[in-house]
């Protein structure tokens, strides 16, 4: 069985992403595998050193939590 990662992304400085940190943690993800961006979701997948962690580090056999995204790409 895999691990269970969460990623959590805001898009302004003045959101902090605390009810998606606390929902994933409550979800069961560990707090160190908890992948963050603070970013406009107009940019490009690509442009998210978070997610692009997230997935590097991910394997085959992994859950990846998101909380409340409206949209999914991955780069």
């Amino acid at each position: 069985m895999g691990l269970l990662l969460g990623y959590v992304r805001v898009s302004t400085t003045d959101q902090h992403g605390q009810m998606q940190f606390d929902a994933l943690i409550e979800a069961g993800v560990p707090e160190e595998q908890i992948y963050f961006d603070q970013l406009s979701g107009a940019k490009a997948a690509k442009d998210r050193p978070g997610l692009t962690a997230l997935l590097g580090y991910a394997r085959r056999d992994d859950t990846v939590l998101v909380y409340g995204s409206t949209a999914w790409a991955a780069p």
